[in-house]
């Protein structure tokens, strides 16, 4: 079967040392742009397979070197294809179909490996332009993860695959728009992808991953995100971190960028410092859990969100229920003769405007 998925803090600190940029990239979609699949599963999920080990380059250019990774008894041998090995960039593809199937699965929907996507919807998810250049690129990383090689000795949803295989296993476009622009595509995720999915190996990640800019940026924050998790600190030594990273730089090269990361403290989640022992220290940001805020409103029936749901299937109703209530408070707080009646029709109302759109 084909599963079809539905879509879903950095303060001012300058410029950036060496690109002279802001070192976010800018959220170039916000969510109420976005379909999701409901407010607890439209967040991004990564594997913790390639979270913990180096399986994509970190070059901005072709990438042709054969890598092996030895770690507490697991090897991992990446073999590149002749367009170079799949890119940490290439990732946020996987990350995109891995959140979806994780969200179906909450939701008690079947799913298998074969996924059919939307490209827009997955340009969108991942903060990315969505122009011509953009779909040209989605085309190159999907080569890139069909023909990266990977044999491996890891365990995967209670399972030891020691074999090789493709980071996917086949990628179509099923579906072009006149001008030749791919629109949807399935993609066949690896047997060892899919087992951590179904297996629940996964991690829930930040949004603001999709804006970091430099590869090393996105893999000290995976790192984070794996082994600090929501503990106060984290702490690991350089020159493990290099080893782990995956990059082709040298320990003295890698220190400089680690250190101006640090200085300009815009890591998702985590603050990361220096220590005098040559280590790097990941601080949860205690400030990044979301504060719930309470509204003065019309109260709204239970069964009233499940009617919402079905007026407006895939997007956030919760969501939605913020927007009806600015829009009632910036009307003036008229009188509702029947605030869930009004409620579900402005659901109605967003959901043809999001498709006509």
């Amino acid at each position: 079967m084909v599963f079809r998925p539905s879509l879903p803090y950095a303060r001012p600190i300058g410029q950036y040392r060496a690109m002279k940029q802001a070192p976010l990239l800018p959220d170039r979609h916000k969510q109420q742009d976005i379909f999701i699949c409901n407010v607890l599963d439209s967040i991004p999920k990564d594997d913790m397979g390639s979270m913990e080990h180096p399986m994509f380059s970190l070059s901005t250019k072709p990438d042709h070197r054969v890598r092996h990774y030895e770690h507490n008894d697991n090897t991992v041998t990446i073999k590149p294809g002749s367009d170079g090995l799949a890119t940490i960039m290439d990732k946020d593809i996987l990350i995109f179909c891995t959140s979806q199937l994780v969200a179906a699965l909450n939701e008690g929907r079947e799913v298998s490996r074969t996924v059919r996507l939307t490209a827009h919807n997955l340009l969108v998810f991942t903060n990315r332009l969505t122009n011509g250049r953009s779909y040209e690129r989605l085309k190159a990383a999907f080569d890139r993860l069909a023909t990266t090689y990977i044999t491996t000795s890891l365990e995967t949803g209670g399972k030891r695959i020691d074999r090789g295989f493709g980071i996917i296993d086949s990628w179509e476009i099923v579906r072009e728009t006149a001008s030749g622009r791919m629109e949807a595509v399935e993609v066949t995720l690896s047997e060892w992808l899919y087992n951590s999915i179904l297996g629940r190996e996964v991690l829930t990640i930040s949004r603001d991953y999709f804006r970091l800019r430099q590869p090393i940026e996105r893999r000290l924050y995976e790192f984070a995100r794996k082994h600090c998790g929501n503990q106060k600190q984290w702490i690991v030594g350089l020159k493990t971190l290099h080893k782990k990273t995956g990059t082709s730089g040298t320990l003295r090269e890698f220190r400089r960028k680690v250190k101006d990361i640090a200085e300009t403290n815009h890591l998702p989640d985590y603050r990361l410092s220096l220590d005098g022992a040559d280590n790097a220290v990941f601080i949860k940001r205690a400030e990044d859990k979301p504060k719930i805020q309470t509204r003065r409103g019309p109260r709204l029936r239970t069964d009233t969100y499940l009617k919402a749901k079905k007026a407006a299937p895939g997007l956030d109703v919760y969501y939605l229920e913020q927007e009806w209530l600015d829009w009632w408070h910036e009307s003036g707080e008229p009188d509702l003769r029947t605030p869930d009646g009004a409620f579900i029709n402005f659901c109605k109302k967003r959901y043809a405007r999001q498709f006509q759109s």
